[in-house]
């Protein structure tokens, strides 16, 4: 009975955090800003676990931990509906073709300066790079899920979506407007989806441009978004196989490897498709999403409670770095990429 009081408990504190994080989403400043729920939840969250984690039960955090994985899945399922296939065709192939090149160059540059370069853990690396090249926090989330990492990274991992998402938020329409970037609005609309982390803030740079340059954004990045799920997909045949790998070089383990395949991503794609053919009423959809958006800021608050600062400092600048390097090849490499699918 105590440990189901418990679990209601701690369920509850999260959603009563969550529910502060919208809150303050709703402050014009912040609301300018592009600063979503899900970035203050966490922030929330570790401002608790700071301050006042210590002096709850200990059998509240299972409804914590409820928050930060079941719940999760879940809310990473219903993001599928704001995603449909006819949704990419209406960007056209310059977009699609923006979106999955930036997207898989970012990644696997992420991962091999990550582990190769700056000697960080593959957990780290992975969650770094899905941020950057996917779609920033909610990509985090997700890719935290599948390899089951620990909270800390996450929230670092986090933490270099805000930072680098809001620089590119102001820099890309200052880029445009003073001509250095040489495209219209189309092409800056394709630039900014494919290369800016939070979908708030592609929304707010896009918007500092033109309308039009605002609409083509948020199409490309939608793109980007539904890539979470084969991204989620190729990163758990990929661990499989390295523990094949290693298995097969350790003598004293050979014990069969599985395959996991996160299976929240799959529910991902069956979403999208199902959303594609139109049969539930806008209003319908529309609820569903504002119910995801705050299981995904009730997940992100989670996680913030399950984290501590002292974790960061054994991790160092080599996260922060590598995030800017991931930042400097978006602009540049991005920028490229742009030019070469307008041709």
């Amino acid at each position: 009975m105590k440990s189901r009081l418990g679990f209601f408990a701690g369920l509850s504190k999260v959603i009563l955090i969550s529910a502060l994080a919208y809150i303050i989403a709703m402050i014009p400043v912040i609301k300018d800003l592009g600063i979503s729920p899900l970035i203050i939840g966490i922030i929330l969250g570790i401002i608790y676990a700071h301050t006042l984690k210590h002096k709850t039960p200990l059998r509240w955090s299972s409804g914590v931990i409820f928050s930060a994985k079941r719940v999760l899945r879940i809310a990473i399922i219903l993001f599928g509906f704001n995603l449909s296939f006819q949704l990419i065709a209406s960007v056209g192939l310059s977009g699609l073709l923006a979106s999955l090149i930036v997207l898989a160059t970012t990644f696997i540059l992420g991962i091999v300066l990550g582990e190769k370069v700056f000697k960080l853990d593959r957990d780290s690396s992975i969650l770094i790079s899905a941020g950057s090249s996917v779609c920033g926090a909610a990509a985090v989330l997700a890719a935290e899920s599948a390899i089951k990492s620990e909270a800390y990274k996450s929230a670092m991992a986090v933490g270099t979506v805000v930072i680098f998402g809001t620089l590119a938020m102001f820099i890309y329409p200052i880029l445009m407007k003073s001509g250095l970037l040489f495209l219209d609005d189309t092409g800056y609309g394709i630039f900014t989806g494919a290369t800016i982390h939070e979908v708030a803030q592609v929304v707010a740079a896009g918007n500092a441009v033109s309308h039009n340059a605002e609409v083509i954004a948020v199409t490309v990045k939608m793109i980007r978004v539904m890539m979470i799920a084969p991204l989620l997909i190729f990163v758990g045949l990929w661990i499989a196989y390295e523990a094949k790998k290693l298995s097969a070089n350790n003598s004293d383990n050979k014990a069969q490897v599985k395959v996991v395949i996160p299976w929240f991503a799959v529910g991902f794609i069956v979403v999208a498709g199902f959303n594609s053919l139109q049969l539930l009423p806008e209003s319908l959809v529309h609820g569903i999403l504002v119910v995801d958006q705050f299981m995904l800021t009730m997940a992100m608050t989670a996680l913030g409670i399950e984290t501590h600062f002292s974790k960061f400092k054994q991790a160092g600048l080599k996260p922060l770095l590598l995030s800017l390097i991931l930042f400097i090849w978006l602009i540049l490499g991005g920028l490229l990429i742009t030019h070469l699918v307008l041709l």
